[in-house]
Parts: C-alpha cells; sequence; structure tokens
C-alpha cells in the first residue's frame, strides 16, 4: 500500500527520475542517503520503478505511533528501530530474519537528518555500524541508493516544510535517484561502515550531477572527497 502510494504522489509532487543500474537477484541491503522527511516516498517509488514492490524498511519507531501511518507499516512488516534503547538491536535481527526470506532491506545508515535548515542537498553524513554488521553477518550484497533534490519539496521548519509540500505539485522540482553497483562489504566493522559511506557518498554525486548541479555543488564535493 505504501509503495503503491508512493509511485502515485512523488511523480505528483516533483520531476521525478530513476537511473543507474539494477537490483541484484535475491536478498540485498539498500542503503540510502538521509536528506528530508520526504525521503521515504521517494525511496519507495524509485526501488518500485526498478521492479521491487515490496522491501522491508528499517525507520523510526516514533512513525509506527502516527495513526493511519502507524498502522500501514505494521500490516506490511516494517521495522521499528528504538534508537538508543534496549530494544536497537531487536531492529537488526528482524532484518536478518527478513534477508534470510529473501527479502530486499532498505536501511538509512546516517540514522538522522542533516541539521541544516535550508533545501540544499548536503554529503551522506557520518555512518552508524547497524548496516555493515548486518552486511557481514549476513553476507549481503549492500546496494547504495543516492537521491537529491527532496529537500527542495520538504526541509526547514514544520511551516516551511508544509508550505513546501503544498506547492511542490506547481514548483515541480527535480528530484533525482541513481542506484549504484552493489557492493560485498568486508573487513571489520569500521572498514566495511567506511566502504558502505563511500559507495552511497558516490551514487549521492551522481544524483546531484543529474540535477545539474553546479561548481559549487556536487563537484565541488567530489574534489573535497
Amino acid at each position: 500500500m505504501l509503495s503503491d502510494l508512493a509511485r502515485r504522489v512523488v511523480p505528483v509532487m516533483g520531476r521525478f527520475r530513476v537511473s543507474g543500474g539494477r537490483l541484484p537477484e535475491g536478498p540485498c541491503i539498500v542503503a540510502v542517503n538521509h536528506s528530508s522527511l520526504i525521503d521515504p516516498g521517494v525511496v519507495l517509488a524509485a526501488l518500485g520503478r526498478l521492479g521491487e514492490s515490496r522491501p522491508v524498511v528499517l525507520a523510526a519507531a516514533g512513525l509506527w505511533r502516527v495513526p493511519a501511518l502507524g498502522r500501514m507499516l505494521r500490516t506490511e512488516g516494517h521495522i521499528p528501530v528504538r534508537r538508543g534503547t534496549a530494544q536497537a538491536a531487536a531492529a537488526l535481527e528482524a532484518a536478518e530474519r527478513e534477508l534470510l526470506l529473501g527479502r530486499v532491506v532498505v536501511m538509512y545508515p546516517e540514522g538522522r537528518l542533516p541539521r541544516r535548515r535550508d533545501s540544499a542537498d548536503g554529503a551522506p553524513q557520518e555512518f552508524r555500524t547497524g548496516l555493515a554488521r548486518l552486511a557481514l553477518a549476513t553476507g549481503v550484497p549492500v546496494v547504495p541508493l543516492g537521491q537529491a533534490g527532496a529537500r527542495r519539496i520538504t526541509s526547514g521548519s514544520v511551516v516551511k516544510q508544509v508550505a513546501g509540500a503544498a506547492t511542490a505539485p506547481l514548483r515541480r522540482p527535480r528530484i533525482q535517484v541513481v542506484l549504484g553497483a552493489p557492493v560485498q562489504l568486508t573487513g571489520s566493522v569500521p572498514q566495511a561502515t567506511a566502504q558502505a559511506r563511500a559507495a552511497v557518498t558516490e551514487a549521492w554525486l551522481m544524483a546531484m550531477d543529474g540535477l545539474g548541479a553546479g561548481p559549487r555543488g556536487a563537484r565541488s564535493h567530489r574534489r573535497a572527497a
């Protein structure tokens, strides 16, 4: 239901484009950079175009307290992440079970939204270790997914985000998603975490290039990297 809704709504909100490779056969972890509250819709819509209509998403547990949304999340089997609690590890255990069943699991390794208030995209922040631990434990590939442009729909204060979402169908901001090549993480958890972050950052840079970012956009980030 959420994937179907995303596939219908996101193209209405902006000029939505998906490029890059394909998802591998079998289970995998899709690792996504996190930039705005509308990210999950963008990712579900993108995966739908790529032929994956039933991914399992790890998301902040607070979303399950939103009445209608919480019901859909529970019904579709998505996984709440209770960060900073004794139950935090349970999310990775649940994700591992889904991978063993052959599912596609979506993770946001940064674990948080950027604190900046403007609508500009920024490079992926430091990754938490959960993605690397899950990938190393299961041996499944990590597929980097970079997305850019969503902050032009929702960013800043609550008022600004509501106004941005309301006016997006008129403004038609560009939203670019790039699916990178699968990566097999290796080494220690810190090494694997660095590999994953590098792969997601490269996919994000390609998404920024797809938006036509100028010399102070994606290309400046590539030089800094």
